[in-house]
């Protein structure tokens, strides 16, 4: 019996070493990784720059805890906060602690409100994490199931329905803050209306809101830019990034702008861990390396050919419902469960993910190449294609 907690059910195959977007497992079978580690391999496996930003940093100083200013994390806020255009900075661990902070940022915004029983507007299907806040605001009843009671303090709408959010605002005077994806990963791809987030940035400045985004698995340019909000001009208060921040290195951040960057002082939040030199030096080099490679316009250039080549391949076909994204977050709903196909593709050499029970998962690194592009398609679109056709 393993000594590791069930928490998961793992693919019975062993992952040995990886390269760009290459994985070879313990038996020396190679495989493409089109799910990034879900979403956070941007730039793919052993990048040779991130390989030497670990090891110099590792040889001169890891941690020494947010008594003293590090200078690393002071350089790494400085690049966020330009390329998210916002104003200030906490540094956490993960994506759930991230939005921890940014939960705990919308009950101190209610408390210079003096709303004494705040609420927080959040969406159905919905993903934010699986701390007791973070799974509360969840919109997914499976990971909130058997640890009730939940925080409170959450009202629920339907995702991308602007009417849903205007009707809660007029019955409900204690809403401080709305929190969403600006495209929902874990609940399918689903990729909103496009002045769906405009209108909520009207609506929260209309209301004196905080607009608060969940950028964890669309940041760090995977969707065509560096932050989906970008896409527009809706302007979040609050912003959460974690995943590709660090290609592997557990680093989160939560920023902020306006008045909301003023919310959190000294004794009001902290982390042991969060923003230590080793992890920021990772989180520059990541940025650089993105920024030098030109990979937020390449994210676009590749999922432009993605979708297309899918829709060109199986589009039309009878059991597929609709091929969905931006950038490289890829959506392909199928009209029946189809969780199946990730051990079918495992075994063809391709990771994927199915999310939403039906809806098939692609986010590959920002580096595949025009080739390994044509790969996923062509073997995707088989896979896709020999599912359907079983009885």
């Amino acid at each position: 019996m393993s000594s590791l907690m069930s928490t998961y059910a793992r693919q019975a195959v062993v992952f040995e070493r990886g390269e760009g977007a290459t994985l070879w497992d313990s038996n020396g079978k190679e495989y493409l990784d089109a799910l990034g580690g879900i979403a956070v391999c941007a730039l793919g496996h052993a990048h040779p720059e991130v390989t030497a930003a670990i090891t110099d940093q590792a040889e001169k100083l890891i941690h020494t805890s947010n008594i003293y200013r590090i200078a690393e994390q002071e350089k790494l806020g400085e690049q966020l906060c330009n390329i998210a255009e916002m104003e200030r900075v906490f540094f956490c661990n993960s994506g759930a602690e991230a939005n921890e902070a940014a939960i705990k940022m919308a009950r101190l915004h209610a408390r210079k409100r003096k709303v004494a029983r705040p609420e927080i507007i959040v969406m159905e299907n919905s993903f934010h994490g699986r701390t007791m806040a973070t799974l509360s605001a969840t919109g997914n009843r499976k990971i909130q199931a058997g640890f009730e009671p939940l925080v409170q303090g959450f009202i629920r709408a339907p995702y991308n329905d602007i009417e849903a959010i205007t009707k809660i605002a007029h019955n409900s005077k204690n809403v401080v803050a709305v929190l969403l994806e600006p495209i929902q990963g874990e609940g399918g791809i689903n990729v909103p209306d496009e002045r769906y987030l405009s209108q909520v940035r009207e609506l929260c400045d209309k209301h004196g809101w905080l607009m608060i985004l969940d950028e964890i698995q669309t940041g760090m340019g995977r969707t065509g830019k560096w932050f989906a909000w970008q896409h527009t001009h809706a302007k979040p208060d609050i912003i959460t990034v974690a995943k590709a921040l660090g290609n592997g290195i557990p680093i989160g951040a939560t920023m902020a702008c306006g008045s909301a960057a003023d919310l959190l002082q000294p004794g009001t939040h902290g982390s042991t861990f969060g923003g230590n030199p080793f992890a920021c030096r990772v989180g520059r080099a990541v940025i650089d390396i993105i920024q030098k490679e030109s990979l937020v316009m390449r994210a676009n250039e590749l999922g432009t050919q993605l979708i297309e080549g899918l829709e060109q391949r199986i589009g039309q076909q009878s059991g597929v419902k609709e091929i969905r994204g931006l950038g490289l977050m890829i959506g392909i709903e199928l009209e029946t469960e189809c969780t199946a196909l990730v051990s079918a593709a495992l075994e063809a050499g391709l990771l994927i993910n199915v999310t939403a029970g039906s809806t098939i998962r692609l986010l590959p690194p920002l580096i595949l190449t025009d080739t390994q592009a044509a790969h996923i398609i062509e073997t995707l679109s088989q896979l896709v294609t020999e599912f359907l056709a079983r009885p």
